[in-house]
Parts: structure tokens; sequence; C-alpha cells
């Protein structure tokens, strides 16, 4: 299993943690029984203990292996981001140092700053809630760098996910392309708000055929694929229910696979690059809580505008795994930010209160279809009934996601 392809339902459950944001602790505020040792290898995440008490932990990080590495100690969900450090180099040691608060986590090395990562293996924090140190805008500043550490690791692993999927595309093994499709598009979806920023890129990537057609664009990226892949039926009618599906369209050659499989990867590829230049958590930065949190609502009308209407992925149905992706999406930037919400008075608590019960319900509901781990049903075989069900959740939850970004900046 892989970090990304987890029940939701184990999503929801993390959500009760409270999440201590990284940050530089004074060497003085670490008890030697928060002192953890971290061995990184190009097979192994070797940690001297897998149990804390609650409190400031640092873990030093020896890289003993012949790549640059990267430490990390994750949320239960295996999606979110408690800390990181990144870049230590063969040989050379970083501490990473956090407040972390009682609740289950997982730590994982990822040598080559790539894929999944190596010896995920689980770690217990118990004790009391402790308080975190730092002002407000100290906060700000690491839950920022947090955001930007999730993007970085999930296009850390979307990137050679990808290379397989694109080869297997390549060379006709349609099957096993199949297979992967729905798992690479759930990391781009948990991060495309980021992707939508950089002009031509996400177009590039994930454009519907109708969508490209309407700006005069090549089609290309996923869905162009995914048409390949789900050779549409005879008579088959494009999303918009009146284009037949093989006007000015053919399956595509072995050589055009080929040019798809590496324009896909050469996009992703420049994916890669720009979320891990210092370009990148420069604007993130200018941003603020606020890019953040417009994040989270950005993500559910992603969900509106395509996903519930099974447009997204016309041909694969695969539209409720990118639902699920986009929701965990919006929940990792809602948990980065809740607390300042949360800091309103009663007003941003109730607030913060209705956005839990609101993602709690919808991926109940999404429980119901399937989950990132087993699959979910093909999209055809959702009721309208069932549809309405999901489309009524998704707007009990956007409607006070909408007030999270006014309610943070209040003063």
């Amino acid at each position: 299993m892989t970090l990304a392809r987890r029940s939701l339902t184990v999503v929801g459950a993390a959500a009760a943690l409270g999440l201590a944001l990284t940050g530089c602790v004074a060497k003085a505020d670490v008890a030697a029984a928060g002192r953890l040792t971290v061995s990184s290898t190009a097979d192994a995440c070797t940690v001297s203990a897998h149990t804390a008490t609650s409190g400031t932990l640092a873990f030093d990080v020896t890289n003993k292996g012949a790549e640059v590495t990267e430490f990390y100690l994750l949320a239960q969900d295996g999606v979110r981001i408690v800390g990181e450090v990144e870049n230590v180099a063969p040989g050379a040691s970083r501490t990473l140092t956090v407040v972390a608060q009682p609740g289950e986590y997982f730590t994982v090395c990822k040598p080559g700053m790539i894929g999944d990562g190596v010896g995920r293996t689980g770690f217990s924090v118990s004790g009391d809630k402790v308080a975190v140190k730092g002002g407000d805008a100290a906060q700000k500043t690491k839950a920022v760098a947090l955001y930007a550490a999730f993007v970085k690791d999930q296009v850390g692993q979307l990137l050679p996910a990808a290379k397989t999927f694109a080869q297997a595309y390549r060379t006709g093994d349609d099957a096993t392309a199949k297979a992967q499709f729905s798992v690479v598009r759930s990391y781009y979806e948990r991060i495309e708000p980021v992707a939508d920023k950089l002009g031509t890129l996400d177009p590039r990537l994930d454009y519907r055929e109708l969508d490209a057609k309407a700006e005069g664009l090549d089609w290309t990226g996923f869905h162009r694929i995914e048409k390949d892949l789900w050779v549409p039926a005879a008579g088959a009618l494009n999303s918009d229910g009146a284009t037949p599906a093989d006007k000015d369209w053919s399956p595509s050659t072995s050589a055009e696979r080929g040019a798809y499989a590496d324009r896909l990867v050469a996009d992703l590829q420049e994916l890669y690059g720009h979320v891990h230049a210092d370009a990148f958590l420069k604007d993130l930065e200018a941003q603020g809580v606020a890019g953040i949190s417009n994040g989270a609502i950005s993500l559910l009308d992603e969900v509106a505008n395509g996903k519930i209407t099974g447009e997204e992925d016309w041909w694969s149905g695969t539209d409720l795994s990118d639902f699920a992706a986009n929701v965990e999406g919006s929940k990792m930037s809602f948990s980065l930010v809740r607390d300042f919400a949360d800091s309103k008075g009663a007003e941003g608590r109730k607030l913060v209160s209705q956005i839990d019960r609101g993602f709690s319900a919808l991926e109940a509901e999404l429980a119901v279809h399937g989950s990132l781990d087993a699959g979910f049903a093909p999209y055809s075989t959702v009721t309208a009934p069932q549809k309405r069900d999901l489309t009524d959740l998704l707007n009990a939850l956007a409607e006070p996601l909408s007030k999270l970004t006014g309610t943070i900046l209040s003063r």
C-alpha cells in the first residue's frame, strides 16, 4: 500500500488529532527522553523508538545512504505532514523538532526525495495535550511551510507513479494502465489548486476533450490517455450529451501513444521542478494562510463542477476516486488553518465544528461506495438518489467552508 491509498474513514478519525506545527524549538526545551535518532538508508528508516510522551520531540536524522534523503512525521491518515526535514545529504545529519500531541503517527524516509518512501512505521505519542509556543504570525508561517511540504510530497509520489503508468500505456499494457489510472490521478487531485495557478500546465495535464477544443488547444494529458484506455462504444456521446465521441478522434497509434506518454511525464516533471523551486515557497508565503484556506474551498468546487456530475472521468468512470482525493486535499488544507478559525471566539469554534461534521458526513457517504485503498465503484453504478445525497452533503460542507477565509482574516 502506498502512503496515498487509504480509506477515507481513517482520514476522518485522524481529524480529532490536534496537530502541532513544526518549528524552531530551543534545544533546552527538548528533554532527553524527547530525543530520538533516525538512520536513513536506501531501504530502511530506523527510528530509535516507536513511542514517546507528548511535548517537544527532536528526531536526529543521519543519512547513511548514497542519495540525498528526507524524513517525515505523518499524521494517522498517512497524508498530512506533521513535520519534515529535507535535503539531508549522504553522510550528513539534520534535526527535525516538533511539538507532538497525543495520537498515532507514522515515520518514513524518502531516499532521493521522490516516491512513496521507505520504512513506513507506526509511531505513538501518549500523555496530555500540550500548548504550542509562538505567536500567531509564527504559527501561520509554519502552516504555510507544512502545506509546501505536503505539496512536494504528493508531487514526489506522483512523478514516479506516472512514469510507470505512462510506460504501461505506451507499450499497450492497457490492463495495467487502467488499474493505475485513478491511483496516479489521486496525487494530482489533492494538490490541484497549485497546478491551476501555473498557466497552461493544468490544461495540458487535465483538460477534458471538449474544454481543450473550446479553447483551441492540443488535447493532451490524463484524459487523452483515458479515452485511449477506455475506448468509447459505437454511438457513444461526449460529456455534453450531444457530441459524438468519435468526432475528430481516433484511437492513438503506437507512435502517438509514445508522444502522449512522453508529454505527460515531461509536464509532470515541470510541475515537480516548480514545487521544488524557491519561488514556489515565496508564492505560498505571499498568499499566506488565506491561500491555504482558499485552496480547501476550491477543491470542493472541483468536486461540484465535475466529479459530482460524472463529467471528469467520462470514459473510465473513476470519478469517485478523484472526488475522494479532492476531499482529502481540502481536509489537509483545513487541518492547517482550523486552529486560526477556532481562536476567533464562539463563532469561530462553531464554524470549525460545522466543517468537521461536514467532512465526517461526506466521508462516510463516500465510504459506502468504496475507498482509495480498495477502489471505488464505477460512477455509473451510483444511483440518482445516491448522487443527490452526495450533492446535499457536499453543499452542506461547502457553505461553512466558504466562510473559513473570512473568519481567519477577521480581527
